[in-house]
């Protein structure tokens, strides 16, 4: 089955939310990238917050596609996490990476919640 079709099978919240989940996925690996880049001290607590957010996002989308019996629970932690993610980059207001990330976060955070109170 590919890719295209495993998505035409889910229901449109699902795929709303893996869709949500692999952007911000995207957005986090890409704004450590710029913290990185930027060099100097960067503030631990967003960089943790970013790979956290990363890994979970990922992971949440991996077991929605695959219909893990988990992916209620698992949608829970993710938008805790993203959650967390966008709270630390609004830390940095002036940065429009870090809003970015937050806003990408906080999509996640919607959709996951919605997938989180429905039986996959």
């Amino acid at each position: 089955m590919t890719q295209a079709e495993s998505m035409s099978a889910m229901s449109k919240e699902m795929q709303d939310c893996v869709a949500a989940c692999m952007e911000c996925h995207s957005v986090c690996e890409e704004t450590m990238s710029a913290c990185m880049q930027r060099g100097g001290q960067a503030q631990m607590q967003i960089m943790r917050a970013l790979m956290d957010c990363a890994d979970m996002t990922r992971m949440c989308a991996d077991m929605m596609m695959r219909r893990s019996s988990m992916s209620a629970e698992m949608c829970a932690m993710c938008a805790k996490a993203c959650e967390t993610c966008a709270e630390a980059c609004m830390s940095m207001p002036d940065d429009p990476q870090l809003m970015r990330c937050a806003q990408a976060c906080r999509r996640c955070v919607e959709t996951c919640r919605a997938m989180a109170g429905m039986t996959m």
